[in-house]
């Protein structure tokens, strides 16, 4: 299990990223401070370090420096509000090997961390690709998913959504949980785009496979 790293003072984003990110199956320890994201990283307890550029105490971009100075080669995603081209530019320069801007979609950045760990995990027995349930089985790689023998494709926010419901087979998941890991945190918790996106699945993939459990959510069933 990979140990991701997350250096992010704002509660309510440092929450949505740590969240999405267990669900998927990673270790997680967040950070809200310049100094304990540099102690941290230098650590060598981390696969991988989210780095936030607007940290209390000090620039992101000064912590990217001392990280890279003192000789460290831990994958580094930085997550800013800062979307000025030459922020960027000196993030990728000063070491990043990522540079995403905030508002952002969970998706979005789960394919940037399974990239970089990709990248450093070569020689590795691989993730596996598949997951199955019932007659359904879901290719996150193709992202594709079969039922019986036909394969379908699947947009990327209902792949999404069917993922998510694979990796807590049984687990009742509320709307607002899936609100936060599908559609983002910033997501308007009043819309019923779940139900929408449940009854795109059902149609594709079988309606009894996802069950509601009436007044609370829905949950793959086992």
């Amino acid at each position: 299990m990979a140990h991701i790293l997350i250096a992010e003072d704002e509660p309510r984003i440092a929450s949505f990223i740590e969240k999405g990110l267990k669900s998927h199956g990673y270790a997680t320890t967040t950070v809200e401070n310049a100094h304990e994201a540099l102690s941290f990283a230098l650590s060598d307890g981390f696969e991988l370090l989210i780095l936030d550029l607007g940290l209390p105490g000090r620039d992101g971009l000064e912590v990217l420096a001392d990280l890279r100075g003192q000789g460290s080669v831990l994958p580094v995603i930085i997550l800013t509000a800062r979307d000025d081209i030459q922020d960027k530019i000196s993030g990728l320069e000063g070491g990043a090997d990522d540079y995403m801007t905030k508002p952002f979609r969970f998706e979005e950045l789960l394919a940037r961390v399974r990239v970089r760990l990709r990248t450093v995990s070569i020689g590795t027995p691989p993730e596996t690709m598949t997951m199955t349930a019932h007659n359904v089985v879901l290719d996150l790689r193709t992202r594709k998913a079969k039922v019986d023998d036909q394969w379908i494709e699947l947009p990327a926010r209902e792949f999404i959504l069917a993922e998510t419901f694979f990796r807590h087979p049984g687990q009742v998941l509320s709307r607002q949980q899936l609100l936060d890991r599908v559609w983002g945190y910033d997501y308007d918790p009043g819309s019923n785009i779940v139900d929408v996106y449940v009854g795109y699945l059902r149609k594709k993939l079988g309606n009894s496979l996802i069950e509601t459990v009436r007044g609370v959510g829905y949950r793959l069933k086992t």
